[in-house]
């Protein structure tokens, strides 16, 4: 078994009152839950199954992705 990081944005939604996570490198994967706990269990649930789908389907796997911090002037 081997281990594989993902970058992961996890952000509160008032609109949709729920934790929100989005997975860049995994076109854009994202789910929810009422808490951050749930939010990233879910997560982590719908990372292996695309995984496992990408396996079975022969498509490739996700490459190398990095997460910086951008400045942007406002105003």
């Amino acid at each position: 078994m081997t281990t594989q990081h993902f970058h992961v944005l996890l952000e509160w939604d008032p609109e949709a009152d729920a934790w929100v996570t989005y997975v860049p490198t995994l076109n854009g994967l994202s789910t929810f839950g009422e808490t951050k706990e749930e939010a990233l269990a879910n997560t982590r649930e719908a990372i292996l199954g695309y995984l496992e789908a990408t396996e079975k389907e022969g498509l490739p796997q996700p490459g190398p992705a990095e997460l910086v911090d951008l400045e942007v002037a406002v105003g």
